[in-house]
């Protein structure tokens, strides 16, 4: 039977407000139903919308999306700035970058990390986010930033680090703990889509544990942290990946914390003469941006603001 979502969980889901929710199912954007007084969509309906929109790119000006248009650019256009990336800090930058520039429109490219940095390689996106781990050095996200933009100057600026980690169902019932837990028998996973940083994690740990990709589930994804915890909390898998503050948002969903990431903004270092990206650096490492932040919780924010890592 196919999962039935109400409007805040669509909203978790593709990281946007509830009232955007109900715009896009007035446009007819999104199929929905209702039960009693209340709106439903079955999760099915969520994930077909999220890859109908991938590689497309959605406004996220103060007016709360009501006049978005789904583009597909070939290139970024004068007056307009496009971030890479999935997390809801990315909204707030986008709101604070449009209420103290002028004739700014901010746009949010909803997709992974490796895949962000290929669009801005491309000039489809102004900015990525990042949070790429490399195994062969332990580090995030700059040695990725070297091969995907290759002989283009960057610098990485710290926006959060996270905590990621195993979801589990409340109460471990499979009493799983480490990497190698993955490949027992009888444990199955829930994948996150290539590209992704999680991937790319999980992956850079299979490698380095010498654990084999046929792990039961391993093919099986979704595209989105809250999509894997919901599919953890319902039965559809034993274990999944994805950060610490989405498994607060899911019910009978328990935490198993593995390894911190740095979660960068990467801003070519040419654009650093633009006044636009001048004032984006500045609201970057503003106390007003960091209280914001902290404001949402979940966050380590002691590096947020700074140049981490130049290329």
């Amino acid at each position: 039977m196919n999962s039935s979502l109400n409007a805040m969980e669509v909203a978790q889901m593709l990281n946007i407000t509830k009232n955007t929710v109900y715009e896009m199912i007035k446009r007819g954007e999104l199929p929905s139903y209702k039960i009693g007084r209340k709106i439903r969509v079955d999760k099915s309906d969520v994930e077909n919308y999220i890859n109908s929109q991938k590689n497309t790119f959605i406004s996220n000006s103060m007016a709360s999306f009501e006049s978005t248009i789904n583009m597909k650019p070939s290139s970024v256009k004068s007056g307009e700035i496009i971030i890479s990336g999935q997390d809801i800090i990315l909204d707030i930058l986008c709101k604070m970058i449009e209420s103290k520039t002028k004739n700014i429109r901010t746009y949010r490219s909803n997709i992974g990390s490796y895949n962000g940095l290929y669009d801005m390689y491309n000039n489809k996106v102004s900015m990525s986010s990042c949070h790429l781990w490399d195994s062969e050095t332990d580090t995030y996200n700059t040695s990725f930033v070297k091969k995907l933009l290759p002989s283009i100057p960057c610098i990485l600026i710290n926006i959060a680090y996270r905590t990621q980690g195993f979801y589990v169902k409340r109460g471990n019932p499979k009493n799983i703990k480490n990497w190698n837990d993955l490949s027992r028998s009888g444990i199955t996973m829930i994948n996150r889509e290539k590209g992704s940083g999680v991937r790319v994690l999980l992956d850079g740990k299979l490698n380095s544990f010498n654990i084999s990709n046929t792990i039961n589930g391993y093919k099986n994804e979704e595209t989105s942290h809250l999509s894997v915890a919901s599919c953890v909390a319902r039965g559809g898998a034993d274990v999944g990946i994805g950060n610490e503050k989405v498994s607060k948002q899911v019910d009978n969903i328990e935490f198993i914390p593995l390894q911190k990431e740095r979660y960068d903004l990467v801003i070519k270092k040419t654009d650093l003469d633009n006044p636009v990206y001048k004032s984006i650096v500045y609201i970057l490492s503003s106390k007003e941006f960091k209280d914001e932040l902290e404001g949402l919780g979940g966050y380590d924010l002691k590096d947020t603001g700074k140049i981490v890592g130049q290329t």
